[in-house]
């Protein structure tokens, strides 16, 4: 039950429906030349409720201000148009209203509201402009007050559970990523780039549902009582989710360079077995590092730090590979120093730092 009040979806919906409710109880107390338009009220309320009180806000005064630019323009063009018939006239103002709603940098999303309010003005409210216009836009507003109020009141979102979730997937593909290009490294081939492109559709997919809810989290944190509460959540969700989306575009390089030039066939030297298996160690590596992102312990090492470990330790092989191979190769060897820079720069970015470093035991004499 406590899962499923998390989802945004759920919380809009019970703040909506309160929202609702009380712009109607209030509307229908007021003198009766409003409370018999009681109905406007309500959709105010539900205009006004967005997943982020920064967004309510925004919403309620450009809704109202878009209805307002209708009513105007719609009675103005009106009382100009007398003469003409009612079907130019309403012509006339549908087509101005959709000229205003270009002004996308005032309106925003709620640009619509101006050719709406328009032909409500000219086909119900012609005939009593001014309480037609106090009874809609003030009830609208009325109403979005009161939705601003109960999103900022009522467990005021800041859309945490999504982008946790989002993350977590994001860092689950990208791990997997890593892993079946170290699987095809071993098995002796990679998949073809066009095979490749069609696998990475998803992981895509998941960066982009990552990078808007961080941006979500971000917007829903302005003018919210409870950000200071989940300031720390919030940094670190923005932390991981930068991070990912930095390791993503070292990684899409990385992979790309090992499915298209194959460094691991053009003929390398060899130290502790083929090229393939020295590369696919070092994926390996890089993808159990994403795939844990804490520290379970602060005073013992853990399954992060023996991750980050193997990880170092694979990419000191693969920099050993590379500095004591010849080239046979330019662009194989290129494309193995890439990797290289492109693992090593990954880590960084993930902050794998090793926290006890393994001892360095001397070679024994021969």
């Amino acid at each position: 039950m406590i899962a499923r009040l998390q989802q945004p979806w759920v919380q809009r919906g019970i703040r909506a429906a309160l929202a609702a409710g009380l712009a109607w109880q209030i509307a229908v107390l007021l003198p009766p030349m409003l409370s018999e338009y009681a109905f406007y009220a309500p959709l105010g309320a539900v205009i006004a409720v967005h997943p982020t009180v920064a967004d309510s806000a925004s919403a309620a005064w450009r809704s109202v201000l878009a209805m307002l630019m209708g009513f105007a323009l719609a009675y103005g063009v009106y009382q100009l148009t007398l003469a003409v018939p009612a079907a130019l006239t309403i012509a006339l103002i549908v087509a101005l209203s959709i000229a205003v709603e270009q002004w996308r940098r005032l309106l925003r999303e709620q640009a619509s509201w101006v050719s709406f309010a328009a032909v409500l003005m000219i086909t119900v409210g012609a005939g009593e402009p001014g309480p037609y216009v106090l009874r809609y836009a003030g009830l609208t507003l009325l109403g979005a007050a009161v939705g601003v109020l109960v999103t900022a009141v009522l467990f005021p979102p800041l859309q945490l559970t999504t982008a946790v979730t989002r993350i977590a997937d994001t860092r689950l593909l990208l791990s997997t990523h890593l892993a079946e290009i170290a699987a095809g490294l071993r098995a002796g081939g990679v998949p073809e780039p066009r095979e490749w492109e069609r696998r990475g559709t998803a992981l895509d997919a998941a960066l982009e549902a990552m990078r808007r809810a961080e941006t979500q989290v971000e917007r829903a944190r302005r003018a919210n009582p409870r950000a200071h509460r989940w300031q720390g959540i919030a940094g670190s969700i923005r932390e991981q989710s930068r991070a990912l989306d930095r390791v993503a575009v070292l990684v899409d390089d990385l992979t790309t360079l090992v499915v298209e030039f194959q460094p691991h066939r053009r003929g390398l030297d060899r130290v502790d077995g083929a090229t393939g298996w020295v590369l696919a160690d070092t994926l390996d590596g890089l993808a159990r590092v994403v795939r844990i992102p804490y520290h379970a312990a602060m005073e013992a090492p853990d399954d992060r730090d023996a991750a980050i470990a193997d990880a170092m330790a694979a990419l000191a092989r693969l920099t050993t590979l590379l500095r004591t191979s010849d080239i046979a190769d330019d662009e194989g060897f290129f494309a193995l120093g890439a990797v290289t820079v492109g693992t090593r720069r990954s880590l960084l970015a993930l902050d794998a730092h090793e926290r006890f470093p393994r001892p360095v035991w001397p070679t024994p004499p021969a």
